[in-house]
């Protein structure tokens, strides 16, 4: 479903500076869709280029971003995690500052605390990355 604005900060544990998505776009059962516009001065921005790490850690906030909504929506609280593993990470190139990129995450199993998805991140219409990753979510808030 298309969603409407949201303060993205409500929706994900992370804070400035180390925010890397700017909206959740859209979400269903088992995919998500956020944007973000690269800016000079991430912190994840090397010689005007958003690095590998950054395009990682947009992958697994949009995956942060779905399960702080999913959680609102349930009047439950956003609870924090992390990546636990990474597979098949392919770069096809760097998106550059001023640049927006739109990042799709799918569910592609979901046991307890932990899911994998695959994702991906597009600039300008181009697949600029994709991997597998283990998200585990905090037990507690």
């Amino acid at each position: 479903m298309q969603l409407a604005p949201q303060n993205i900060l409500e929706l994900i544990p992370q804070a400035p500076p180390f925010v890397m998505v700017d909206t959740l776009l859209y979400t269903d059962e088992l995919t998500s869709r956020s944007s973000f516009v690269v800016n000079d001065d991430n912190c994840l921005v090397y010689n005007g280029f958003f690095t590998e790490g950054g395009l990682l850690e947009n992958m697994a906030q949009t995956a942060a971003a779905r399960a702080g909504y999913l959680a609102k929506a349930e009047n439950k609280p956003v609870r924090g995690g992390y990546i636990g593993a990474v597979k098949n990470l392919e770069v096809f190139f760097l998106p550059k500052t001023g640049q927006e990129i739109i990042t799709e995450i799918r569910i592609e199993n979901q046991i307890f605390n932990v899911s994998v998805i695959t994702g991906s991140v597009h600039c300008n219409n181009e697949l600029a990355a994709r991997c597998e990753m283990k998200v585990f979510l905090n037990t507690e808030g």
